[in-house]
């Protein structure tokens, strides 16, 4: 009887979540405060990964969050929400759909809690972030890597 070889098993696991960095600026205050309230939100988000060791990643999830009235910017805040996170038995594929999708999913929920604070802090209307689909926009994100591959060079 002879025995199959075991795939590796995969362990995942959060070693720490940390702020990596952190920016908030309202360069039209205190005037800002005396115009009415409509602002235009933009909301802009990127992951990024690094391996520190074999099996030890750091992800980050940077989103910034532009609210203006008209032309004027109202404010500007930016996190940078990091972790640490082990993940072993993984193959290159799964890795970075857990680094670019699984992890900023983990990390969100912080960052969206500290852009909300910073935001009350400065004096303007509360603001709760939607949920988002990392898991689409990776998948989004790994179509137009190849899409742009298999497109001939001109």
């Amino acid at each position: 009887m002879s025995e199959q070889p075991q795939a590796p098993q995969q362990h995942f696991e959060i070693q720490k979540v940390y702020l990596k960095d952190v920016s908030l600026e309202t360069p039209n205050s205190p005037v800002i405060f005396t115009e009415q309230w409509q602002p235009q939100t933009e909301v802009r988000l990127e992951t990024g990964a690094t391996p520190l060791t074999e099996d030890l990643f750091e992800a980050v999830l940077t989103l910034t969050v532009t609210a203006k009235l008209g032309e004027r910017t109202a404010y500007l805040v930016e996190v940078q929400q990091a972790g640490l996170f082990t993940l072993r038995g993984f193959d290159e594929q799964q890795t970075g759909h857990m680094l670019h999708a699984f992890c900023p999913n983990v990390l969100f929920p912080f960052a969206r809690e500290e852009i909300a604070a910073l935001i009350g802090k400065s004096g303007f209307p509360a603001l709760l972030l939607n949920p988002i689909n990392f898991d689409g926009l990776y998948l989004q994100r790994l179509q137009q890597q190849q899409a742009q591959a298999a497109a001939p060079l001109s």
